[in-house]
């Protein structure tokens, strides 16, 4: 049975596009398997009581730096979103009422239309997701219709809420068994891991832990 990897994403962030584009050949090279898993970005912030990065000025203009350099190193196509931060909800719940067969298709679109070709009006505006679900060959407006049911409202929360239970913190997030893997850097490691290598033993992870905390802020 072919190892699947769960990508962890919010189509907020530059990085879950950048790694999405990645994903797949690199699925490919050890046999296993994608499985896109939706979740709410702020959710997770809140959660941890951490802030996003566009809501520090500091890192929001280093991430938007480090994204331009990423995707020229990776040859992938970036433009600037019609807005940011903007609300995900809408997209990240169409995937979810598509069809799993038509997911990847789907996700492809609404990346796209966020950071690789930048709609004038963005994936939180109910048009331009019913005309990338059209695109990838659904019926956009049944789809939009669909996210507004409590089933896939609540199925994005359970996602998310899974997430959380997984130890997730941000996206995107690979999941690969028990083990995580945050952010498109950690993707050298994540090939290692499927190939049998770079493990960490239980005896450092342990000593690590028990590291007590000498300050506090």
């Amino acid at each position: 049975m072919a190892m699947e990897l769960t990508f962890c994403f919010d189509f907020l962030s530059p990085y879950a596009y950048l790694a999405w584009t990645q994903i797949h050949p690199l699925a490919a090279r050890h046999g296993a398997t994608v499985r896109p898993a939706p979740v709410l970005f702020a959710a997770l912030l809140n959660h941890h009581g951490q802030k996003g990065p566009a809501e520090i000025p500091a890192k929001r203009a280093y991430v938007f730096k480090d994204v331009v350099r990423r995707a020229r190193l990776l040859d992938v196509p970036l433009a600037a979103p019609a807005s940011h931060p903007f609300q995900p909800l809408l997209a990240l719940r169409a995937v979810l009422a598509a069809p799993e067969g038509d997911r990847r298709a789907l996700i492809d679109g609404l990346f796209a239309a966020t950071w690789g070709r930048a709609e004038r009006r963005g994936i939180d505006d109910p048009a331009t997701v019913a005309h990338v679900a059209q695109a990838a060959g659904l019926d956009g407006e049944a789809l939009v219709a669909r996210t507004r049911e409590p089933d896939i409202k609540d199925a994005l929360r359970r996602a998310t809420e899974e997430a959380v239970r997984a130890g997730v913190f941000g996206v995107p997030t690979v999941r690969v068994g028990g083990e995580l893997f945050w952010g498109l850097d950690s993707f050298d490691l994540l090939e290692r891991h499927l190939r049998g290598e770079g493990g960490v033993s239980d005896e450092a992870l342990a000593r690590f832990a028990a590291i007590p905390s000498g300050a506090e802020r």
